[in-house]
């Protein structure tokens, strides 16, 4: 029985994708003028933006880390959008009782942002996120540490998310897994990466926790 579920932020509970391309197309073209296009940095979603950057700019990372965080922290409200029906699923899942956490790669401070935004602080219990951890996902340390504290067993967590790093990290944990079709990736492409149920809307969950 299904009785915790630890969620990805960006591109799971909140469409930050614009956010995210506008960023990257921000940094980069100051960096490196027409080289980049809006397609080409849709890969960069899910990844650390230090992982990202150690592959555009191994010599810069820390600037370019710095660069892109003031840019996307100044346009955040702007550019990001909610998904149908997230808040009330979510209320309804803490109402029977199941447990909810958040397990990300973003900073938590980043997450809080989005989370005031959204008006959905009181729905989780904790935030895991980039300075929570050494390994961010898909190294199951994440994870790993969201059971921890929950003080659960693995057979009764589920990880959900938009991107294989999810997926993956729940695998590597030992959870069940769920990718999101609402994925800029698409569905065929989270596919690949066998998660336990793909979700075509957020209300899936209802049903997904009742029947397990």
């Amino acid at each position: 029985m299904i009785k915790a579920l630890l969620f990805d932020f960006d591109g799971t509970l909140l469409n930050t994708n614009e956010l995210i391309i506008q960023t990257f197309m921000h940094v980069l073209n100051e960096r490196f003028p027409g080289q980049y296009s809006p397609q080409d940095c849709i890969k960069f979603i899910g990844p650390s933006l230090i992982e990202t950057f150690e592959q555009i700019t191994p010599n810069e990372v820390d600037e370019m880390v710095e660069k892109y965080r003031e840019w996307n922290q100044a346009h955040h409200d702007e550019l990001v959008t909610e998904y149908d029906g997230v808040i009330t699923t979510l209320e309804q899942l803490k109402e029977q009782g199941i447990r909810l956490a958040i397990v990300s790669t973003k900073r938590r401070d980043t997450i809080q942002k989005g989370l005031n935004l959204m008006g959905a602080n009181h729905l989780f219990e904790f935030l895991i996120g980039l300075d929570d951890v050494k390994n961010v996902k898909p190294h199951p340390e994440p994870v790993l540490l969201a059971i921890e504290k929950l003080g659960i067993n693995k057979e009764e967590t589920m990880m959900i998310g938009d991107n294989y790093h999810d997926i993956e990290a729940g695998k590597n944990a030992g959870v069940k897994t769920a990718g999101v079709a609402w994925s800029i990736q698409g569905e065929d492409f989270l596919r690949q990466y066998n998660p336990d149920y793909i979700l075509q809307h957020m209300t899936d969950l209802l049903t997904i926790v009742k029947e397990s």
